[in-house]
């Protein structure tokens, strides 16, 4: 099992293109939709994180399950769910504004050593930026990365960082515990404070991780190791919004790296060319599926295996 732990929210997503266009409420959060995706590929995946027992809360639990998500290790509270309100620009990239005071997300509690069973588990996104959470997110990613392959998607949202220069070191203290990470150019830039993104994921690599995997939008996705530097095109897509993309790709990876057994940090630094290859490919093509529809809408493994095939 993969376990992801983070929050979950409510994305309030624009219906039409004027300013003050009708807001229609569509589940997500970074992590949840890492857990969905996961589900989706049919990849055994459980999701650790609070959530609310508001209505909305309740619509993100049983999301999960209807994804094939093992619920157990998520607890329940009675404060409100996190809201984002999303905007889209013409590209159809989104910008967020989020309401995060008093959450239940923030408030999740040490569930102690993660199942028996687990094989690797994925943090990132809000849950380790706002506390208290994130002092335990921190302590459940240092404690487990002693057994499991740990996987990082900063995603940042900088306008929740208080204090850049103190996220940015507590970032680079997490290294050595994680075995994956993911970014997008634009966050390795901003945790980097700018500089080429290819030598900041080098530098990254020195300081523990396996692997470092680059998101770039419209020109594909990169990987870069101790050793090499793969690099896949984009696919082609009518892009309707970008909500989710990058997760979906963390959850791909994660299923593509379960179905070829290389759910372990030495198996991921031996990695061939023709393996990262065809990793990146079947993420990004997972990626171009949520691309085409609104809101966090990550594929089914039928769908994905089609997009393959076609």
């Amino acid at each position: 099992m993969i376990v992801v732990a983070g929050e979950s929210l409510v994305d309030m997503v624009p219906v039409g293109d004027d300013e003050l266009a009708p807001l229609a409420p569509k589940l997500g959060g970074g992590p949840y939709n890492v857990a969905v995706a996961l589900g989706r590929l049919g990849v055994p995946a459980g999701f650790l994180s609070r959530i609310s027992t508001d209505h909305f809360g309740g619509q993100l639990v049983k999301r999960l399950e209807e994804s094939g998500v093992e619920t157990s290790l998520v607890q329940r509270g009675p404060e409100n769910t996190t809201l984002a309100v999303v905007g889209l620009a013409e590209d159809g990239s989104a910008r967020y504004s989020f309401y995060v005071e008093g959450t239940a997300d923030r408030l999740v509690e040490d569930p102690g050593p993660l199942p028996a069973d687990a094989k690797a588990v994925s943090f990132g996104t809000l849950s380790l930026v706002l506390e208290p959470g994130a002092s335990v997110y921190e302590k459940v990613l240092r404690r487990e990365s002693k057994r499991l392959l740990t996987a990082l998607d900063p995603n940042i949202r900088a306008g929740l960082i208080a204090d850049p220069g103190a996220y940015r070191e507590r970032f680079t203290s997490w290294l050595p515990d994680v075995g994956l990470l993911k970014a997008s150019v634009e966050d390795a830039r901003w945790l980097a404070e700018d500089g080429d993104v290819i030598e900041i994921a080098r530098t990254w690599i020195s300081q523990g991780p396996a692997a470092v995997v680059l998101t770039k939008g419209g020109d594909g996705l990169s990987v870069i190791t101790a050793t090499d530097q793969v690099d896949v095109p984009p696919v082609e897509v009518d892009v309707v919004d970008t909500i989710g993309a990058g997760d979906t790709v963390q959850g791909a990876l994660l299923a593509w790296l379960h179905d070829h057994d290389a759910l372990d940090v030495e198996k991921v630094r031996a990695l061939s060319r023709e393996e990262w290859t065809a990793a990146l490919t079947y993420a990004g093509a997972a990626a171009a599926i949520t691309c085409s529809r609104a809101g966090a809408e990550p594929p089914f493994a039928s769908e994905l295996t089609a997009a393959l095939a076609g």
